[in-house]
């Protein structure tokens, strides 16, 4: 696949609605590892994307999350 396919691909935005969520990016492949962390505070906003290496998000806490499918309330 094109570099480029991976810039232009589909974001989506977490926006942490209380303290301390923490986002986790997991890797591809024949084993899954975490990759990536971070953590949001009460109103920080996050926009990421899926790449050649991030095949999954976890998030753990309270979020909106916002996607081209739709939205989804996270930590209820």
């Amino acid at each position: 696949m094109k570099e480029d396919a991976y810039v232009f691909g589909d974001f989506f935005v977490i926006k942490a609605l209380e303290n301390g969520v923490n986002v986790n990016g997991l890797t591809r492949g024949a084993d899954t590892r975490f990759h990536h962390s971070e953590k949001l505070d009460k109103g920080e906003v996050m926009i990421a994307q899926f790449t050649e290496h991030t095949s999954a998000v976890k998030i753990r806490g309270k979020a909106l999350i916002l996607t081209k499918h739709g939205q989804i309330t996270s930590g209820e």
